[in-house]
């Protein structure tokens, strides 16, 4: 999966924000035969890279209304049940904004819940490393892929990274078009990492995370 949080680069490709301006977006990877090359271009915004629909969301990151129009009406349905006095995408960003708390020189806001209630495709903090809840495991999150999986601990309190509006969206049974998911999640190995820019393929999630 494929977004942007808008321009964060200088003109030399140095990343110098976490953000420029509310609208943070997951997009897909084909659209139109529309194409972007070379990556960080002076003036544009900065190319980020998601493994999968659960791993944008627990950046605070929602569907884009152009390239994933039937995802972003389904968002926008469960959100109006959700939070009723809200309309549009930007009140939806301006929501998702105050739960981020992404200030530009800080870290992402977390929150603290008890890991039984969290649904699936909900993201944690254990060990300073992201897990993925998933049924009765938490599964190390990788720019590659999910690693194997630990028994998720009954009862426990944990750091949460998804924005709570987002995990309410997950929990209401959440089905994208694009899938929740990347495929390791069911349990194969993840593959080693492309090559490539390194800041768009993981340092900008993960930073993004935690």
């Amino acid at each position: 999966m494929y977004g942007n949080r808008g321009c964060l680069h200088d003109d030399a490709g140095g990343i110098r924000r976490r953000y420029n301006g509310r609208r943070w977006i997951a997009c897909r990877l084909r659209f139109r035969d529309r194409r972007r090359a070379p990556l960080l271009q002076p003036g544009r915004y900065t190319e980020l890279f998601f493994l999968d629909e659960a791993t944008a969301f627990s950046a605070g990151h929602r569907p884009c209304a152009e390239c994933r129009r039937a995802d972003y009406d389904r968002l926008v349905a469960i959100w109006r049940e959700l939070h009723p006095n809200q309309r549009g995408a930007d009140e939806i960003d301006a929501q998702l904004h105050a739960e981020r708390r992404a200030h530009a020189a800080g870290a992402q806001l977390h929150h603290d819940a008890i890991v039984d209630q969290l649904p699936d495709g909900a993201f944690v903090v254990r060990d300073g490393a992201p897990f993925l809840v998933l049924g009765d495991e938490l599964r190390r999150w990788t720019p590659a892929g999910y690693c194997a999986g630990v028994a998720r601990p009954a009862g426990a309190q944990v750091r949460v990274i998804t924005p709570p509006s987002l995990l309410a969206v997950l929990a209401s049974g959440w089905e994208p078009l694009l899938p929740l998911l990347h495929p390791s999640a069911a349990g194969s190995e993840p593959q080693a990492a492309p090559p490539g820019n390194e800041y768009s393929s993981s340092d900008s999630v993960r930073s993004s995370m935690l």
